[in-house]
């Protein structure tokens, strides 16, 4: 499962990004709501003081990472059926340390906004539990940044700029997240045989999938990939979307389908369907859905057609 969270200063976007993602399909588990569920467990008011106090509460009994574990199993169960999930508002470097030990593929982006332009998005805002004074603000970000919320911003894998109009700042984060929030996982797998030149496999592979991580072991390349555009381009600059959705369509298997390629076409850059036991071994594609229906991968990657051009086509998965 592929967690990404966003972490920044109080109103730097954290909550924008969000609904970004959870627009386009993307599950998020906000981690403010833990401190606010606690709140309406004791019947407090939802203010800013108290659910700071109730947040430092927290972490000062059951350590610096304690709002982070509490949401770790909502992460495992609204990512299980769909492999990515979103966390809203990390807090300092003990939770991102949390979600690196609960998660092998944890990605941090940062999101950057200055003082000015964060209150006035309060005072535009108008929560119940949002600052009315800069000055609040400021020892809002004292007490965050007293979390350790400074190293997080630090170690960021991505940083955002969020210093412009809302909808560019939405248009970032859509980017990123269509980059992030890869809902198809291609595995490929083929055996290099004694007459064929290595060089010259691994260039068949990247020719129809470019960002394909190659490893080889002994006589075998194996490699995984995301990027389905380059593939899927060729199937119509071929024209030969028909047969591509009879090939996917007779490997399905669950959630998955595979496919067998040629790899002498695949070297000049063309797709080819082969048998399994074709001579001098196929390359074996496989394509992995996370949390998207078969029939929408399919009108995606092979459009049934009319006349020789798609209908019902989609133009993006996410």
């Amino acid at each position: 499962m592929r967690v990404i969270a966003f972490v920044g200063l109080p109103l730097s976007g954290k909550t924008t990004a969000s609904k970004v993602a959870e627009e386009m399909g993307i599950p998020v588990v906000c981690m403010g709501d833990v401190v606010r569920e606690e709140a309406k467990r004791r019947n407090l008011p939802l203010t800013d003081e108290v659910l700071g106090k109730i947040a430092s509460e927290l972490r000062e009994r059951e350590g610096m990472d304690a709002i982070a574990k509490r949401c770790i199993p909502l992460i495992r169960e609204r990512g299980r059926d769909v492999g990515v999930v979103v966390v809203d508002g990390v807090r300092g470097i003990a939770e991102v340390e949390a979600f690196k030990r609960a998660f092998d593929d944890f990605i941090l982006i940062a999101i950057e906004s200055p003082l000015e332009l964060r209150f006035q998005r309060a005072i535009k805002r108008k929560r119940s539990d949002d600052v009315k004074t800069i000055e609040e603000l400021k020892e809002r970000d004292e007490r965050e940044l007293s979390w350790n919320l400074g190293k997080a911003l630090e170690i960021a894998d991505f940083t955002i700029e969020n210093t412009g109009s809302l909808e560019d700042f939405k248009d970032k984060i859509r980017g990123i997240l269509e980059q992030l929030a890869k809902k198809v996982e291609i595995e490929i797998e083929t055996k290099v045989n004694p007459t064929e030149d290595m060089d010259k496999v691994v260039q068949a592979v990247k020719n129809l999938f470019p960002d394909a991580d190659v490893t080889i072991e002994g006589e075998n390349l194996k490699a995984k990939a995301w990027d389905l555009r380059k593939f899927r381009d060729l199937l119509r600059r071929q024209r030969i979307l028909d047969t591509a959705r009879t090939e996917l369509l007779k490997g399905k298997s669950d959630n998955e389908t595979t496919v067998f390629l040629n790899k002498q076409t695949a070297y000049v850059g063309k797709v080819n369907f082969t048998d399994e036991n074709a001579i001098l071994s196929p390359i074996r594609v496989t394509f992995k859905l996370y949390g998207i229906p078969f029939g929408k991968f399919l009108d995606y990657v092979a459009p049934q057609t009319k006349a020789g051009k798609p209908i019902r086509e989609v133009d993006r998965l996410i």
